[in-house]
């Protein structure tokens, strides 16, 4: 069996939906086992941004009215009810895994603190080189398309690459979806998906589809470099 991680933290569930389409994408692999784990939130509600949105009242200014920050906190607390049977993710699931499908929302053009500081504790892995050449794909959401989806999937292989992992995308040939003047998200650099600037959005069907993709050539190389006794970091 290979087996598949699909690790992700998010806010308003935009992610959480890529996610699921790529755990099915994967699956969908011939031989493959997949695990969901959530990255967790931050202990302190004074740490979560998305507080900041209850404290303040709809016409604090004009990006709050754009932002709907009152409904926008209100989507947040159901999202995480939504997510609350996904498991908590831990480094033995890195350690387990074989391939790895990372989603995370877009903060100003790069990961959430979240994703940063999970990393930092997996940092024995680093050493112990338990993730070098495991395959990566990499997913994320933003608020509009010029609001650094694309950033944050390239900023975000920079830490993948120092833990050794293989960067896989999503090339032309096969999303033509992407090959649009529509505002939908995904690119070369991994799938996304374009929530709105107030979080109403749901993922496009296309960006779903894409989001299924990666998580099957993820699984597709990581089975490829078990075959070829590629990797050594993973465990039955």
């Amino acid at each position: 069996m290979t087996n598949i991680l699909i690790i992700y933290y998010s806010a308003y569930g935009h992610v959480f939906e890529m996610a699921q389409a790529s755990a099915r994408g994967a699956a969908s692999a011939e031989g493959v086992e997949v695990k969901i784990a959530r990255i967790p939130e931050m202990e302190s509600e004074n740490n979560r941004t998305p507080y900041l949105d209850k404290r303040k009242k709809q016409d604090d200014n004009a990006l709050a009215v754009k932002f709907k920050t009152v409904g926008r906190f209100a989507k947040y607390e159901a999202s995480l009810e939504a997510q609350k049977d996904i498991p908590v993710a831990t480094i033995d699931d890195l350690r387990w895994a074989d391939g790895i499908v990372w989603g995370f929302p877009t903060y100003f053009g790069s990961m959430p603190s979240q994703v940063k500081l999970f990393l930092e504790f997996a940092s024995e892995l680093c050493g112990g080189g338990d993730l070098e050449g495991k395959p990566a794909g990499l997913m994320t959401s933003a608020g509009s398309i010029h609001a650094g989806h694309e950033a944050t999937l390239l900023t975000s292989m920079v830490p993948l690459f120092h833990f050794g992992m293989i960067i896989v995308g999503l090339p032309y040939s096969e999303n033509p979806e992407y090959l649009t003047a529509d505002a939908i998200g995904c690119s070369p650099y991994g799938a996304s998906t374009v929530a709105g600037p107030d979080s109403s959005r749901t993922p496009d069907g296309r960006e779903l589809i894409m989001a299924g993709r990666l998580g099957k050539r993820v699984a597709a190389v990581a089975a490829a470099l078990k075959k070829d006794g590629f990797l050594k970091g993973s465990s039955a």
